[in-house]
C-alpha cells in the first residue's frame, strides 16, 4: 500500500537535471538578458578593474577563500560565468555542477571573445 502510493506522489513531480554547460559569446549575450541570469566574473581584480561585463559580480579565482564565497551563493538562481580564457570558469563550472548548483553556463571562449 505504501508503495503504490509513493508511487502516485511521485509520478505528479518532475525532476530535472541540473545544468552545467559550456555556451558561445552568442549564446551568453541570451543569456545575459535574461532577468534572472547573475553572471559570474571569476578573473583577478585587475582583469576586472579593466573591463567587464555590465552587471557582472566578481569572485577571483585565486582568492584563499574562492571556494567559501561560491559556497554562499544561491544554488537555485542561474549563473553565467566567464574568466580571461575558460580556464578558470570552466573549472568554476564544475565546482558549481559538485556543489549542486541547479544552473550554471560556462561562456568557455573568455572575457576577450566577448570584448572582440
Amino acid at each position: 500500500m505504501i508503495r503504490i502510493l509513493v508511487l502516485v506522489l511521485l509520478s505528479g513531480c518532475t525532476f530535472s537535471a541540473p545544468i552545467a554547460e559550456n555556451v558561445t559569446v552568442e549564446e551568453a549575450t541570451t543569456l545575459v538578458a535574461r532577468p534572472d541570469m547573475v553572471v559570474l566574473d571569476v578573473r583577478t581584480d585587475e582583469e576586472f578593474t579593466a573591463g567587464h561585463i555590465a552587471g557582472a559580480i566578481q569572485l577571483d579565482f585565486y582568492a584563499a577563500d574562492f571556494a567559501a564565497q561560491l559556497d554562499q551563493l544561491d544554488r537555485k538562481t542561474p549563473y553565467l560565468i566567464y574568466c580571461g580564457s575558460g580556464k578558470r570558469s570552466g573549472k568554476t563550472l564544475e565546482q558549481m555542477h559538485d556543489l549542486g548548483f541547479q544552473e550554471v553556463y560556462n561562456m568557455y571562449a573568455g572575457f576577450p571573445a566577448w570584448h572582440s
